[in-house]
This record gives C-alpha cells, structure tokens and sequence, in this order.
C-alpha cells in the first residue's frame, strides 16, 4: 500500500535545529517505460496538473529521462518531474509537471527533486530554470521561490499562454516564471546537506 506514514524516519534539516519527515527509503532516478502507467496515477491524483495520456509518460520516460526523475519509497511513486531543455537554449531546464503523492507532500520531495536533476552530469549546463504556474497554484509557486532562494537566483515572472489559447473550458494564465543565472548546485556541503 503507498499511502502510510510507517516509512519514514525524522532526520535534521539543513541549517538549524528544524526537524521534517523524510522517507527512509528514498530513491531517486531516471523513470524507466515499465513507470508510464504508475506515473499516470500519480498525475491523476496530483490536482490541478493537467493529466496527460500513458502515452505521454511513456515518451517521457522514453525519450526524455535524462531530464525526468521518479521518487520511490515504501515500493511506489512518490513523486515525478518532467522536465525537458528547450531546442537551442542548452542553459535552460523547462519544468513541466511536479507531482508529489500526497502521503510525501510538506516534506521538501519537490526541491529535492529539482536538486537531483540540477545535479546531473548532464544538465551541468543549466543555469537557468523555466516553468509555467497558474496564479493559484499557490503550493507550487512557493516551492519555486523556495528553489530560487536555495540557488541564491532571482526570479522573473512574465506573461506566456493566455486563458484564451486554450480554449473554452475555464483554463487560468500560465504565467512563465524563470529562475536565474545561477550556479550549479553543490552535491555536498561540508556538513553534509545540500543546498536546495
């Protein structure tokens, strides 16, 4: 079952004497195609991200997993990133979808996902990311300002996909938020931690 609490253990926080719940047995990694249908799931249950078909994961896991990383513990998903770097803008990482299972939600698995990818031999040229964030998606907005901190980056909000491009159905602005320069983030700190 992959809703219960019984797998997590307290550790510190990085910078203080704060303490969050972390899962003991997390693992982080490249999605594989055998994750489309479970990450599917995952979207589904991860409201307001739009959910797209299977096949969508597939290709993501397919095609796209050096810049896409899945969270396990306790046997399932606990979290997806999609990400993609755009055609001819190699410093840019494009954030897609961040979806954290509910059971993991409040316990810094987004940031530490983005960091993850950010730490990847093969994204060592970002220095910018890129995402779009409805005005209430107030949940993901703070986790993207948290990041922007953690990388000592500003932020730039501009407009990019007005409600109207798509279409009837009652759809919010996608405003683009860019973060950066920045510096590629530390694997480790002197103390151990990292530092998004």
């Amino acid at each position: 079952m992959c809703g219960g609490a019984t797998d997590t253990v307290r550790a510190p926080e990085r910078g203080g004497d704060a303490v969050r719940v972390v899962h003991a047995d997390l693992k982080l990694q490249a999605p594989e195609r055998a994750d489309g249908r479970g990450i599917h799931t995952l979207v589904a249950q991860c409201a307001p991200l739009d959910l797209n078909s299977v096949y969508t994961y597939l290709l993501l896991a397919e095609h796209f997993s050096s810049t896409c990383v899945v969270a396990r513990a306790g046997g399932c998903l606990r979290g997806f990133v999609s990400a993609f770097i755009p055609p001819r803008r190699p410093d840019v990482l494009f954030i897609w979808q961040v979806a954290v299972h509910r059971g993991s939600r409040g316990r810094g698995l987004g940031p530490r996902m983005l960091r993850h990818l950010l730490m990847r031999r093969e994204l060592a040229g970002v220095r910018y990311i890129e995402t779009t964030v409805t005005p209430s998606n107030e949940s993901s907005r703070r986790m993207f300002f948290h990041v922007a901190r953690a990388l000592h980056a500003p932020v730039c909000e501009s407009p990019l996909f007005d409600r109207r491009l798509f279409g009837p159905g009652g759809h919010d602005d996608e405003p683009l938020l860019r973060i950066g320069p920045f510096d590629p983030p530390m694997k480790e700190g002197k103390n151990g931690s990292e530092n998004i």
